[in-house]
């Protein structure tokens, strides 16, 4: 799979996961245009992207491509806070 069916295929499993997943009482749907790519690899047969939509619900997708077992995986998350992490020093 390359990089473009891999785009085509991972926007249609996010499309169809956020789609049967929004709340039905509010009238919403998703189409293509509401998604984009964060960040995208490929590696040899393989390839992984994580995405998110302009849906303000803190939701972000990992997509990945198992060239070997041509298989593809959707993981959904929730960004539930950001934290600073202070930089450690180290002593001599």
């Amino acid at each position: 799979m390359g990089s473009k069916e891999f785009l085509n295929a991972a926007f249609g499993a996010i499309l169809t996961y956020v789609n049967d997943n929004l709340d039905k009482s509010d009238g919403m749907k998703l189409d293509a245009n509401d998604i984009y790519v964060v960040w995208m690899c490929k590696t040899l047969q393989n390839c992984k992207g994580l995405f998110s939509t302009k849906l303000p619900d803190g939701m972000y997708y990992e997509v990945t491509y198992n060239g070997d077992a041509e298989e593809m995986y959707l993981d959904a998350y929730k960004k539930w806070e950001n934290v600073v992490v202070v930089k450690a020093t180290s002593e001599n």
